[in-house]
């Protein structure tokens, strides 16, 4: 690695009572380089990466040594956290670092003006420098820096969108150091490519990055240096090449282990669509000027995986979220066995069992207060009339099933990884033995092993109960292999729908081809079919 060394780590060690999270860890970031840090869920990566600052979640811990810019932020004595401007962190859930009840436009400029080197001494020229600044950050977010996006509240942007809302926040803090955690959650393939030229851009201007990912794709493609942590210590470091297993990108879609009969609906009896929409129309604010659904009309059977595919932004959460009854600015209808299906708060209890929703933002949607053991099985308590004792059982067998054991689960959501917490969401909405699955990014956070044990539950659910399925993804060789039929959506609108197979062999759309063409695993099923 070349250039200044500006975070080093010796014998860093994270112990929550008499667990040992990261075990006696040695790391160099320096300027102008990307590292990685890689490792499977659980392995530790979260916790040293909030180590290098100096912080750690409640109960755990830390030891050895961690120097940032010449200060030290963690010394046997403890930890006294980061000088102020050298270093900006950005979460796996990024949605906790935005601030609901502001613009971002006026956030970016705050924090371009707190940060700026040397502040104009004319006040006007200030605030135009600040919101230069802003508009500059978002650019390389790859967002638009148009006055409606600077206007426009965190809620107002999908989930791809506030990833990189989170990005362009810790851009216009100008910092030595910048620490990603899994930065291409969310991100389509062609955004996900963008982002990476402007962190490449970022190492270029002689800033150190250490980027946490499980997408081996992008850690190949920017990192100089790699370290791979299993169970809190380091197994491996050196170039990707070494390190990466074989250098499979993990665009390919996960390995699934164990992988059970596929579930064909093609052949089992015909039966009614459990879940419709008609027409359906949804917009952000009052006046229905900014649609973000068009007249969007989709049919799902029983025991069917319908992929939803497009581009950040096209409208794939809003889709999901009309269904689920929790964005009400909406026309058209919903239908569940053909009879409406009202807002969320309009539902009945066996409404509310039969459709369920997996929150791409998995840690929102937990409560800290609570051990997620408890908020799992909750889900069985209220839903299926299940006693405490017997759902706490299921709740437990569940999610040994996706390799969270039970003593984790029974900790605060704090004290899981991102992977865990969203292998538990599932858990809890597979515990309500719903009709209608909406699982939005399921896999983002996940390793290779736990995306292939969440593809086993889900086709185990479609094939025991009928469960359907609805699967919002960015990974499009995954949906291909997952996915009866296909819909892709651009700008709110239906631009393509049919066959997984001959969607994603012979897309009839610019919109698909896009899609495919940025992602190399799905380059190789257009190759394949050219040939």
């Amino acid at each position: 690695m070349s250039g200044e060394v500006v975070v080093r780590a010796r014998g860093l060690t994270a112990r929550a009572g008499d667990a040992v999270l990261v075990d006696r860890v040695d790391l160099d970031v320096a300027a102008g380089a990307v590292t990685a840090l890689v490792g499977p869920s659980g392995s530790g990566k979260t916790t040293t990466a909030l180590a290098l600052l100096g912080e750690s979640e409640p109960g755990v811990r830390l030891a050895g040594s961690v120097l940032v810019a010449g200060h030290e932020v963690v010394a046997d004595g403890g930890a006294a956290g980061v000088l102020g401007g050298t270093v900006a962190y950005m979460p796996q859930h990024p949605a906790a670092t935005l601030n609901p009840a502001r613009r971002v436009g006026a956030v970016l400029a705050e924090l371009a003006r707190l940060h700026a080197p040397k502040a104009a001494a004319d006040r006007s020229a200030a605030r135009h420098e600040a919101r230069a600044a802003a508009a500059r950050a978002l650019r390389r977010a790859q967002l638009p820096d148009d006055r409606g996006t600077l206007r426009r509240f965190p809620h107002q942007f999908s989930g791809g969108q506030r990833q990189r809302l989170a990005l362009a926040q810790v851009l216009a803090c100008r910092p030595r150091a910048v620490i990603l955690d899994e930065p291409g959650t969310g991100l389509d393939p062609a955004t996900r490519l963008a982002v990476a030229s402007e962190l490449t851009a970022l190492a270029d201007d002689g800033i150190a990055v250490l980027l946490l990912s499980h997408d081996h794709a992008l850690v190949g493609r920017l990192a100089q240096h790699v370290v791979r942590l299993e169970e809190g210590s380091v197994t491996a470091e050196g170039p990707p090449a070494e390190v990466l297993p074989g250098r499979r990108s993990f665009a390919v879609g996960p390995t699934l282990p164990q992988q059970p009969r596929p579930v064909d609906v093609r052949h089992s009896e015909p039966r009614p669509a459990v879940l419709e929409t008609q027409g359906l129309t949804a917009w952000l604010r009052p006046g229905r000027r900014d649609a973000v659904l068009h007249d969007v009309a989709l049919q799902l059977n029983p025991a069917e995986c319908l992929g939803v595919a497009g581009r950040s932004g096209s409208g794939k959460t809003t889709l999901a979220r009309c269904v689920a009854g929790l964005h009400e600015r909406q026309d058209g209808g919903v239908l569940l066995d053909g009879r409406p299906l009202p807002l969320l708060r309009d539902r009945s209890t066996e409404q509310r069992r039969r459709v369920q929703y997996v929150w791409q933002e998995v840690r929102g949607s937990f409560d800290e207060r609570r051990t997620v053991l408890d908020q799992v099985a909750r889900t069985a308590v209220r839903l299926r009339g299940l006693d405490r004792d017997r759902a706490t059982e299921e709740a437990a067998a569940l999610l040994a099933r996706l390799d969270v054991a039970e003593e984790t689960a029974a900790r605060p959501p704090a004290s899981l990884s991102g992977g865990q917490l969203q292998r538990a969401a599932l858990a809890r909405a597979l515990l309500a033995e719903p009709d209608v699955l909406l699982c939005d990014e399921i896999t983002s956070a996940l390793d290779e092993h736990a995306a292939g044990l969440v593809t086993r539950e889900l086709a185990r659910a479609r094939e025991e109960r009928g469960a359907a399925v609805v699967w919002i993804g960015h990974d499009i060789p995954l949906l291909g292999a997952v996915a009866d039929r296909v819909v892709v959506l651009e700008g709110g609108r239906v631009a393509e729908r049919g066959e997984a197979s001959e969607v994603l062999a012979s897309p009839r759309t610019d919109a698909t081809r896009q899609l495919l063409g940025a992602d190399p695993a799905a380059q190789q099923i257009l190759t394949a079919t050219d040939t």
